[in-house]
């Protein structure tokens, strides 16, 4: 106004201070605009929880479509012993890929990070202190006493199933027994299930919902994040160190001459151009190295695939 006072026309303020709101209101819709049109153009910035937990995230800009990432390990599973089912979920794009067909397998410990999600949901407020240690021993050292624990806390079977047909999963099955018949292992390891309801609790971690919290998914993530190194094998081969991995593995011999194995691993890599989820089951390897070989080799092809 100072302006136009300065100019000491009384007239021409009646019409520019109307010009003037208009012209403030328009730019201010413009900003607008442009600014909603931004977000539209960035369909990564709210898939994941990665800001909040500190890690990953996807690269800025419009995701790039992908070919499936598995077609290129058929060859290579083809001479391999035993039968595979995956699936890999892109973060970005959403696009889903499976490889593999039959029934549903035994989890062994990747049934541990079911078992932890249906805890977190299930207390609501964050775990106690006694639970805490429980869960880092459960997911980091894959201890099966902690799992035995936090499996009666979480509800047993019941528990677990409540949780998993909230979170969508359609063929998981928890275990009916912790101490089964002729069955030297704890019996949580028999719960089934397949690839891709694997894939959908690694989406209540990485993706916004309602049945956990974002402190419930950074919690559970930095435990993922942390297993003994001697357990990081699977769906982090052939990945870059610098590259964020959060995942479980499981593996159970399922014959008393340890001839047939369970080799499983679940989780979450992120980082170098890529953002993705990955669920393996692998079952009637001869020997326990033979499957995490196997398992190696596969996440190897999808990791090149997936850039």
């Amino acid at each position: 106004m100072h302006w136009i006072a300065a100019r000491g026309a009384r007239a021409a303020l009646a019409v520019a201070a109307p010009v003037a709101i208009a012209a403030a209101l328009f730019a201010l819709f413009l900003t607008l605009r442009a600014s909603g049109q931004t977000a539209a153009a960035d369909p990564g910035t709210t898939r994941t929880p990665a800001a909040a937990h500190g890690v990953g995230g996807s690269a800025p800009g419009a995701p790039r479509w992908h070919a499936d990432p598995l077609a290129g390990a058929t060859g290579y599973l083809s001479r391999r012993t035993g039968t595979i089912l995956a699936a890999v979920y892109d973060v970005r794009t959403g696009q889903t890929w499976r490889l593999g067909q039959g029934q549903p397998q035994p989890e062994a410990s990747v049934v541990k990070l079911d078992i932890l999600e249906a805890l977190l949901a299930r207390r609501g407020s964050g775990l106690s202190r006694a639970s805490q240690s429980l869960a880092r021993q459960m997911i980091e050292d894959s201890d099966n006493d902690a799992a035995t624990s936090l499996w009666y806390a979480a509800g047993g079977a019941a528990g677990l199933q409540a949780y998993n047909v909230a979170a969508g999963l359609a063929d998981t099955t928890p275990s009916s027994c912790v101490e089964c018949s002729g069955f030297p292992w704890p019996g949580w390891g028999l719960t089934t299930t397949v690839p891709v309801d694997q894939l959908t609790l690694l989406k209540e971690l990485v993706e916004p919902g309602t049945l956990l919290t974002t402190a419930d998914r950074s919690y559970a993530l930095a435990l993922m994040e942390n297993v003994a190194p001697g357990q990081r094998w699977g769906v982090c081969g052939g990945v870059p160190d610098r590259v964020t991995v959060a995942l479980k593995n499981g593996w159970l011999p399922l014959n008393p001459a340890q001839t047939d194995w369970q080799i499983n691993s679940v989780g979450w890599i992120s980082g170098d151009g890529r953002d993705y989820l990955m669920a393996v089951l692998s079952t009637g390897s001869p020997t326990e190295q033979y499957g995490v070989d196997t398992l190696d080799q596969l996440a190897a092809i999808v990791w090149k695939a997936m850039h």
